[in-house]
């Protein structure tokens, strides 16, 4: 059996929420918002300046990073924390099976052959319908808002992996929630996981 499951997601996509209850149904633990929590701990930065961080890009082109702050080793807030993430799903990975949401996860652990990386998506009508259901969303218009998330997300994932955020062969199987249904994506998930 695959024993780490990495979760990627469009925002919108329900990733998070079929993530936990995969966990959920294998008996494993979750792993999310637990990563901010541990290295908010390490590092003494702000949760909420590590949750926007750690996963989104300074702005919406790779060139922000040519920007950023750095100390006089060349290693910018953004660098230290994209590192102590690394580490720490690297930890988790080796502590036993578990479910792990994002933070470029499966680049992380792509030399392990007991991973098994999803990624989730769905249409941008449909994931706008969700996070206006799901959290409220109504600052800027949905659509604009999964844009942006999706946009800064996907520089992210470039910037940590060179890879493109998304793109199927970095995956083993990529599922649409919005089609498929977030109880179907969970119940595909972990009866492959079982058989692989």
């Amino acid at each position: 059996m695959k024993k780490i499951i990495t979760i990627s997601r469009e925002f919108g996509s329900g990733g998070r929420t079929i993530g936990r209850k995969v966990a959920e149904k294998l008996g494993i633990p979750f792993y999310d918002k637990e990563i901010i929590e541990k290295v908010a701990e390490k590092s003494g930065l702000s949760k909420k300046y590590i949750e926007e961080k750690g996963e989104y890009s300074p702005s919406k082109s790779i060139f922000s990073y040519s920007f950023l702050g750095r100390n006089i080793d060349g290693v910018s807030v953004e660098d230290y924390i994209i590192s102590a993430q690394r580490k720490i799903i690297m930890d988790l990975a080796n502590e036993g099976p578990c479910v792990i949401v994002g933070r470029c996860a499966d680049f992380i652990l792509r030399n392990r052959d007991d991973v098994f990386n999803v990624f989730i998506h769905s249409s941008i009508e449909k994931r706008a319908e969700r996070i206006v259901k799901v959290y409220g969303e109504t600052d800027k218009t949905p659509k604009k808002r999964l844009e942006e998330k999706d946009k800064k997300r996907s520089i992210n994932y470039k910037y940590c992996t060179d890879r493109v955020w998304g793109m199927s062969q970095n995956y083993d199987i990529s599922l649409n929630s919005g089609e498929i249904g977030i109880e179907n994506c969970v119940e595909i998930i972990t009866e492959l996981v079982k058989v692989l």
